[in-house]
């Protein structure tokens, strides 16, 4: 006979007014220079105007820029002009801070893209892929000069990222990013070894810089964070989340507030923040490059510029009230062009952009989510019941961890259920921490229920196969 577990899951959540809260608002423009190169003028009010003024404006205050380290591909695109490189980086922020705009410097620690399934160590450095002790050295030494670099002309950021979507690891060879590699030796040596540049660049210099890690997907951030500070990466200062509703469902606005609640209350020195999100305004397109993102969620439908800005207004909310410290929109001003990307001609996000097809500002739009009367509230950091248990996930390489943080563990059931309910893997262990593995099961979505002496205690909703 089958088993089925039916479970409901209730969680209470107090919070008091804070009369302020600094939080960020901003959005990614590492295209903003190449689009105007490409012809683009974005327009407000049918008026053409400044693309940072714009963000500053409608109320944002923080922009982020990516960093590759040689974009040499650009070379045959185009003019042949290189963007997202140190000089690219120098004119965007010296925009920034004209606009009196914070910046977030991402280091992709890349040649080209880097995310949860490319992370492939730029060329320079490949013969030494595999001599650890050299290549720390060379990234040890690429952030701190480029931080001097920026220093000597007043461009210095706020906030250093290192690495984009660090699910896999960094700086990975060819044939270790074609699989799924996360190496926690290696990768935490060259973690601590980029962290020691940034600080040690704060002690010569006297400027302080905060430092981040990113991760994509909120129900792998509890994993990952988890394997950072368990192997030793702990000398950083913030969690970068990626949230997209079109890649990360079924986690919700509130399963993303939960995640964010849960990293406070387990590393209270830390601050959280989404620095990537996005949300489609149309299903149409305006090139001939294929658009990355299709799906919206049934409560923000249709695709429209309301349902665009009252997704972001909800997804700000709930990160505020759990503690968050910020959301950054991925990429609105990369509308249509008659330029070419490596795969088409054109923008592969110009529908879920800010600006319609004629780059005019939508406004009612999503951009208004910037400008909205937020109430600043901080929650209680402590641990409530329910999180004294983690299930902590990974969806890419289907490993399942239960944590307990009880000061003496106890012998807790556990489940994995399919979407038909039936229990296809279930033990007992009091074991601090319960290692599990999905990986003989087929893709899909499953359910993770402990319970303890028979009373259902804590449970999970995670995919397999997530990419």
């Amino acid at each position: 006979m089958k088993q089925i577990y039916v479970f409901a899951i209730a969680i209470l959540f107090h919070s008091i007014p804070c009369i302020s809260q600094s939080f960020y608002l901003g959005a990614d423009m590492s295209y903003v220079n190449e689009m105007e190169d490409c012809g683009v003028v974005y327009h407000e009010n049918e008026t053409p105007k400044d693309a940072y003024a714009i963000l500053q404006n409608q109320g944002g205050n923080l922009v982020r820029l990516r960093l590759w380290h040689t974009p040499s591909w650009y070379d045959d695109l185009n003019s042949g002009k290189r963007y997202s490189d140190l000089n690219d980086v120098k004119k965007a922020i010296a925009r920034a801070k004209e606009n009196n705009l914070d910046v977030l410097l991402d280091f992709h620690l890349s040649d080209n893209w880097a995310d949860p399934s490319k992370q492939l160590i730029p060329n320079a450095w490949l013969p030494i892929v595999d001599d650890i002790d050299v290549l720390k050295d060379s990234l040890y030494s690429y952030i701190y000069q480029t931080l001097e670099n920026l220093n000597e002309e007043n461009l210095l950021p706020e906030i250093i990222q290192i690495g984009n979507e660090t699910n896999k690891g960094i700086l990975l060879s060819p044939s270790d990013n074609a699989v799924w590699t996360l190496d926690w030796d290696r990768n935490a040596a060259l973690f601590n070894k980029a962290l020691k540049a940034v600080n040690d660049f704060e002690q010569a210099s006297g400027k302080e810089i905060k430092t981040l890690i990113h991760v994509a997907g909120p129900s792998n951030a509890e994993w990952m964070i988890d394997g950072f500070i368990t192997n030793g990466v702990t000398d950083f200062d913030m969690i970068g989340l990626s949230y997209y509703w079109a890649w990360h469902m079924p986690t919700t606005i509130s399963g993303t507030g939960n995640v964010i609640q849960t990293l406070r209350s387990l590393y209270p020195e830390k601050e959280v923040l989404i620095v990537e999100t996005g949300y489609i305004w149309t299903t149409d397109w305006n090139d001939n490059a294929n658009n990355i993102i299709s799906q919206t969620h049934p409560d923000y439908s249709p695709a429209s510029p309301n349902n665009q800005r009252d997704w972001l207004i909800d997804l700000t909310k709930e990160v505020i009230n759990f503690g968050g410290k910020g959301v950054i929109y991925w990429e609105p001003f990369w509308v249509s062009s008659d330029c070419y990307t490596q795969w088409g001609q054109g923008s592969h996000q110009e529908h879920a952009t800010f600006f319609d097809f004629d780059n005019n500002l939508l406004q009612p739009g999503g951009i208004e989510w910037l400008g909205y009367e937020y109430a600043f509230l901080t929650p209680t950091t402590e641990l409530n019941e329910g999180d004294q248990i983690q299930i902590l996930s990974n969806s890419f390489s289907g490993e399942i961890k239960i944590k307990q943080h009880y000061s003496t563990p106890k012998r807790l059931q556990y489940a994995i259920i399919d979407p038909l309910g039936n229990i296809v893997l279930k033990g007992n262990s009091k074991k601090q921490t319960i290692k599990l593995n999905l990986q003989n099961l087929p893709f899909g979505m499953y359910i993770v229920s402990i319970q303890y002496k028979g009373k259902s205690i804590k449970s999970k909703k995670l995919i397999y196969g997530k990419h």
